[in-house]
């Protein structure tokens, strides 16, 4: 009876151990488990019917019936077969990648620039940057437009005045390169002070003492900020470099507005543009919905590396 009273005693314990461990091991599953059901109720509806309807010939005739007409990847077909999808998907690419190099670089630029100015001085930029960053998209493009029109515009009368060249009457919206490059200056210009705040909270938790420790071996600025600021900083510019890949990629009212619906050809589309003149000028939503997946698959495709590094840093940290 003592040896059974025993063995009862210590298999009670075990199960109340075992239990206790599973326990405090699903807490944490447990904890994140209402944040994924919202994000499955938000996102996951929305991109099953995105799928749904990719599959499907859907026009304003279907739209008015609220029934469209399953037709498999005959969608997909279409848009991987059209040179239009293939040339502005490389415009696209090189497009994102002059923005998020140029947005990176300098916000980082003006962020370590705020590190080391005075107390006025950083609260002067951080109000200007505020200012620039709260701007409403419509608002920045009519700004940049009547800056850069032909017929009225200041910068051709100050690139004139200066004597840099003679800008009477210059059209800065000629050629496709030069379009672009306006637009690329737009994003940049308003992408700059999400950066730098961003850069800027991540260089205030650079311990000063090992700053300081570089200086006194001599290290060159360069070298500090190379070897001491940017592997603490890493993780912060992975994080909006991924959200910047995310928003230049599929960009569409900063050049849809700054360009023009009458200068908008296949020459100078970006995929924010294609998708939008595919799929809802031509009423072709089924074919907009499987050009918009594309995009999804691309972008993630982009991101992917950056998102391996934070998974990276994160499990070393």
């Amino acid at each position: 009876m003592a040896v059974a009273a025993e063995t009862t005693t210590k298999w009670s314990r075990r199960r109340r151990l075992t239990f206790g461990r599973v326990w405090r091991a699903a807490v944490p599953y447990l904890l994140v488990l209402p944040v994924i059901a919202l994000m499955t109720a938000i996102l996951g509806y929305p991109i099953y019917s995105l799928g749904r309807l990719s599959l499907e010939h859907y026009t304003l005739f279907e739209l008015i019936r609220h029934h469209g007409q399953y037709i498999g990847l005959h969608n997909f077909g279409l848009v991987l077969h059209d040179q239009v999808f293939w040339h502005t998907l490389f415009r696209t690419i090189v497009f994102t990648v002059a923005n998020v190099g140029l947005t990176i670089v300098l916000g980082t630029l003006v962020a370590l620039l705020l590190i080391r100015v005075s107390t006025w001085v950083q609260i002067i930029l951080t109000s200007c940057l505020v200012l620039v960053w709260a701007m409403p998209q419509v608002v920045a493009v009519q700004v940049w437009y009547w800056m850069t029109n032909f017929q009225n515009g200041v910068v051709n009368y100050i690139l004139t005045e200066l004597h840099i060249g003679n800008f009477f009457q210059h059209d800065w919206y000629a050629t496709t390169f030069s379009q672009l490059a306006l637009v690329t200056a737009l994003i940049v210009w308003a992408g700059i002070p999400f950066i730098a705040i961003s850069v800027y909270a991540a260089l205030t938790q650079v311990p000063s003492d090992l700053v300081e420790a570089a200086e006194i071996d001599g290290a060159r600025a360069w070298r500090v900020f190379f070897d001491v600021t940017l592997p603490i900083i890493k993780p912060v510019l992975l994080i909006v470099t991924s959200l910047s890949i995310l928003w230049d990629f599929g960009v569409f009212t900063q050049p849809y507005l700054l360009i023009g619906q009458a200068h908008i050809h296949p020459g100078n589309y970006l995929m924010g543009i294609y998708l939008f003149e595919e799929g809802y000028l031509k009423a072709d939503y089924g074919r907009g919905a499987a050009i918009s997946i594309l995009m999804l698959v691309i972008v993630a495709a982009m991101s992917v590396v950056y998102v391996r590094r934070m998974i990276k840093i994160g499990a070393e940290g």
